[in-house]
């Protein structure tokens, strides 16, 4: 455990050095086959036998191993993550959003949160068992996977259809975004473990009128006929639902604080998160946000087509209705077409989530783990389709000032080194007795 803490920082900030972004573009060479080679490298270099897959498209780089458990009857656990990570525009960063710099005691860089720290965490505990021959209790599948931030469609999704024997025997799998902590009162802590993610609907809008003169009278203009589908979805708000995960959590929050949990006024229960608030309270409901929006070409001329895009998330059995919902807001002039992933589900319970628990309690005596409903979406929708169980569980114990949340996507995007070596450890005791 002590050698796997001892290199855990180096590695990530070796991995936040490669720049791994993915702007989304499907016909753009992908740039995560430097960063697969280097974990491939890393894992050969202890004595693993390593696959490595290019995903679809060139440059999207896959790697995946696996350790061999003391009960090969035992299904298998995946332990993944994905080597990706959206843009970052330098100049709005303190540090080099690829320097991977160590600084006042985290980690900086793009991809430091979400999620080249598990990835890290993931290859110092892999290391370690390999070089000290450790046999843990059931079979571990190790997967570094590409185009997460896209979907997953030339990366997890892509091996699940043409490779699925390199999962062959794994019945759960952990990743991305829980484990991390939350302090929810004066020395109460309780770390998040996902259970349940909303579905994705990532739309494109399209309306079509006639183009003219900036300077004459228009009774079809695209643009104008666009904006105000835009601003109907905008004004309508989704209706409550209350799902299970969220209640749980919401329940156990009271429990935890003293505050108990009236279910008829859940967005009170919300309010009361502080910055959490943002992530859980998108869990009540289905929400549609505008992300883009082009058209036209010069100042004078209406065009004949305006277009944009929006990001759709939707909640567990909501998927027809929510399709429906967005047919009638945006009405019969607006086009649409989407990529969908489906919602993930599944109860907080089994030997896995108390041999969460134990390394939890372990490193942090007193704490408790709490269900929730991510917001958004991980590869676990394609991993789900292999049958696999999923949470969300990259440990980390975070300071109760650092608004974790925000970092995802966000600037200045960092980890502090304490989380990560804390993670190592949990993770350590995780994938030994699990």
């Amino acid at each position: 455990m002590d050698k796997a803490v001892a290199e855990v920082v180096a590695l990530a900030s070796a991995l936040i050095a490669i720049d791994t972004t993915n702007t989304g573009d499907r016909q753009a060479p992908g740039r995560e086959r430097v960063a697969a080679e280097y974990v491939a490298e890393q894992l050969a270099d202890v004595g693993y036998e390593v696959s490595y897959v290019e995903s679809g498209a060139p440059g999207r780089g896959n790697v995946v191993a696996r350790l061999p458990g003391a009960d090969p009857a035992r299904g298998a656990l995946l332990v993944h993550g994905h080597l990706d990570v959206v843009p970052a525009d330098a100049a709005d960063w303190t540090v080099h959003p690829f320097s991977g710099e160590v600084r006042d005691g985290y980690v900086w860089g793009r991809g430091a949160v979400d999620m080249k720290h598990m990835v890290a965490m993931t290859l110092a505990v892999a290391r370690a068992f390999k070089r000290a021959g450790i046999t843990p209790a059931r079979d571990l599948i190790f997967a570094f996977v590409s185009d997460e931030e896209a979907g997953g469609f030339l990366g997890a999704r892509w091996l699940v259809d043409h490779r699925p024997e390199l999962f062959d025997g794994a019945t759960e799998a952990i990743s991305e975004v829980g484990g991390f902590s939350v302090t929810l009162a004066d020395g109460v802590r309780a770390y998040l473990v996902e259970t349940a993610e909303k579905g994705v609907m990532w739309l494109r809008l399209k309306v079509q009128g006639t183009a003219g003169h900036g300077s004459m009278l228009h009774t079809d203009n695209p643009v104008a006929k666009l904006a105000l589908a835009i601003a109907r979805l905008e004004q309508h708000e989704f209706p409550l639902v209350l799902s299970a995960p969220v209640r749980e959590f919401l329940h156990g929050v009271g429990e935890l604080t003293g505050v108990p949990f009236d279910e008829r006024r859940p967005e009170e229960a919300v309010a009361r998160l502080g910055n959490l608030s943002r992530m859980i309270g998108a869990t009540l409901r289905d929400t549609a946000n505008v992300t883009m929006f082009q058209a036209g070409y010069k100042a004078n001329v209406v065009p004949s087509t305006a277009t944009a895009s929006v990001d759709g998330r939707m909640l567990p059995g909501r998927e027809a209705q929510f399709e429906a919902d967005l047919a009638r807001i945006l009405g019969p002039d607006v086009e649409m077409d989407w990529d969908s992933l489906p919602p993930v589900q599944t109860t907080f319970d089994g030997a896995l989530v108390d041999a969460m628990t134990a390394a939890i309690a372990a490193e942090d005596p007193g704490a408790r783990l709490l269900p929730y409903m991510l917001s958004a979406g991980t590869d676990a929708k394609s991993f789900a389709r292999l049958g696999i169980r999923n949470f969300g569980f990259a440990p980390l114990r975070l300071t109760p000032e650092l608004d974790f949340t925000a970092l995802f996507h966000g600037v200045d995007e960092r980890v502090p080194v304490a989380a990560l070596e804390f993670g190592v450890r949990v993770l350590f005791r995780l994938l030994l007795d699990c």
